[in-house]
């Protein structure tokens, strides 16, 4: 499953991120990869990866460290900054977008491919969702 974030610097990604791992029972250090750029994580037999592209220049960046095989079956991977990556990036399943408003954030999530819906069942009792 591919989860892209997107939201301005300090809209809360990482934050997100790091709520999802304490919900997989991951209590480890969660650091963000904004250096590093990908942080890998074991949920049982899945491998969940959380990227961060901030520092991307360029797209075919991506393509050079071989994060192609990242995405696959076993996979989860979760996005900050997807847009540095381009076209290159496989198409996401589930996209959150984060802002900053008056009083705290507006979490938008938006379900793109039907893989996705069993995580839209599980948030519907937060608020709406977009299909």
């Amino acid at each position: 499953m591919v989860i892209t974030l997107s939201g301005d610097l300090g809209a809360g990604k990482t934050t997100l991120v790091r709520g999802v791992l304490r919900g997989l029972d991951i209590t480890g250090p969660v650091k963000s990869p904004t250096y590093t750029l990908v942080e890998p994580y074991t949920v049982s037999s899945l491998y969940l990866y959380h990227f961060d592209f901030y520092r991307l220049g360029e797209p075919e960046e991506w393509e050079e460290a071989g994060f192609r095989e990242y995405f696959r079956d076993d996979a989860i991977c979760l996005i900050e900054w997807p847009e540095r990556a381009g076209s290159l990036l496989p198409p996401a399943d589930l996209h959150i977008v984060l802002e900053v408003v008056e009083d705290g954030r507006r979490c938008t999530v938006t379900v793109k491919r039907e893989r996705a819906d069993a995580c839209l069942a599980a948030l519907a009792p937060l608020g709406p969702v977009k299909r």
